[in-house]
């Protein structure tokens, strides 16, 4: 059961690309948090887990590929003792929109049963994905499980989930960069920007 948190939510801020940072400089209209200000909502992230789960051994579960680099920087903030495992779905394709359609391409190696799980995202949108994901590891008998989102996009969801940690609050804008893409494109941004319209439209 999703349980509610104190977590502050940070806002953002909007500013323009500076200087000649990136090859796709022009595909980003742009910047909405600097690899600073990931930094340092991974870490006030890390930290609340740390309290929350002292004692505790912790899964976190990851969609791939979109939260790679989040649970990488994320994993290095908990002090204390914790496993990795992976799950890849595809919901978008080439799209900028959720299909609603889930299918799993890889399941989890790790067994879930009694154990304590936090689900790691890159981004909260729709919440179809989620939603699906939640029902299948709840189904294998977890002792708690948890959502931890590096972005909580503003926008109406499909599917109403309160994500117990979250970074940022996000506008409604199409975003990439810290591991989140278009097409497999800009997921080496050390930031998190707004594409665009004219690449995907």
């Amino acid at each position: 059961m999703m349980q509610s948190s104190n977590t502050s939510k940070t806002k953002s801020t909007t500013r323009p690309v500076k200087g000649a940072e990136i090859e796709t400089q022009d595909d980003i209209k742009q910047v909405l948090y600097s690899a600073e200000e990931i930094c340092a909502a991974v870490t006030k992230m890390g930290e609340q887990i740390t309290r929350d789960y002292s004692g505790r051994k912790v899964l976190l579960v990851t969609v791939l590929k979109g939260a790679f680099v989040f649970l990488a920087d994320l994993a290095r903030q908990i002090k204390g003792d914790v496993e990795v495992d992976f799950m890849a779905v595809s919901s978008y394709g080439a799209e900028a929109s959720s299909s609603g359609v889930v299918r799993i391409i890889k399941d989890l190696q790790a067994p879930v049963d009694g154990r304590d799980v936090i689900i790691v995202e890159d981004i909260l949108d729709s919440g179809l994905t989620l939603k699906y994901l939640l029902k299948i590891i709840n189904a294998r008998g977890p002792k708690s499980i948890e959502v931890a989102t590096l972005l909580y996009k503003q926008c109406l969801q499909q599917a109403r989930i309160e994500p117990r940690y979250v970074g940022f609050i996000c506008p409604d804008e199409f975003v990439v960069g810290y591991g989140l893409d278009y097409a497999e494109k800009y997921r080496n941004l050390p930031y998190i920007g707004v594409l665009n319209e004219k690449v995907y439209k």
